[in-house]
């Protein structure tokens, strides 16, 4: 499972930044994902696979994803390159509230600059842990910046467009924001081991997931449970 991502990694960086995936959202707009990679080594698989287990009661032999969600987050931090930094490594630091549940690090699938420039991190099935109860099915879009450096038009397009291109690709019935996954608890989609691991998230706040929503109403995607 390993080899795909290890080959990005052997690629000069001039070349890495010319593997742009091009997509049509709509006969006047196209968008482009750059393929920034974090690590993915035997140890963060094996991570991976030990969450999946303990975490979410998935006994599996690959650490793979069936999404049928995206959910989107802020990142706290206004640089794309310390929040690289921050996902890259497979164990966690310095998280004393997450730790206890699993040294696996956060990251996600998606990462998206205040430019609205779109960066994959793993390819889109590979597991991520970025929320509590649902990283077995969802995909995770990042976005640089929130809170004292609100999120800005370009990003939000540039999740539009990227949620756009997801939904073509895999049976999305749903998209939230970060703040909004323990409307899920009681559902049949969270799998949590521990009645009382939760953290709480204010990311991306309403105001965004309403605005994006509205741009995405097309789709015909599941409202919120209780909604």
């Amino acid at each position: 499972m390993s080899s795909s991502i290890d080959h990005f990694k052997t690629l000069p960086l001039f070349l890495l930044a010319g593997l742009a995936f091009f997509a049509s959202c709509s006969p006047k707009s196209t968008f482009r994902i750059l393929e920034k990679p974090i690590t993915w080594n035997e140890e963060r698989e094996a991570l991976s696979l030990q969450y999946l287990k303990d975490r979410h009661g998935l006994d599996q032999t690959e650490a793979t994803i069936d999404p049928k969600m995206v959910v989107v987050h802020w990142t706290a931090i206004d640089n794309i390159e310390v929040t690289f930094d921050v996902f890259d490594s497979p164990t966690l630091g310095g998280r004393a509230d997450l730790t206890g549940a699993s040294n696996l690090n956060v990251s996600s699938q998606f990462l998206i600059d205040r430019d609205g420039t779109i960066f994959r991190l793993l390819p889109d099935t590979y597991f991520a842990r970025h929320v509590i109860g649902l990283n077995y099915t969802a995909i995770g879009i990042e976005n640089v910046g929130g809170s004292e450096s609100p999120l800005t038009k370009a990003q939000l397009k540039a999740n539009e467009q990227l949620i756009r291109y997801l939904k073509k690709k895999y049976a999305i019935d749903y998209v939230i924001g970060h703040h909004e996954y323990t409307l899920f608890q009681e559902t049949p989609l969270w799998k949590e081991a521990d009645p009382d691991y939760r953290t709480v998230k204010t990311d991306p706040g309403d105001k965004f997931m309403n605005q994006l929503r509205k741009n995405l109403s097309d789709l015909n995607l599941k409202p919120l449970p209780n909604q």
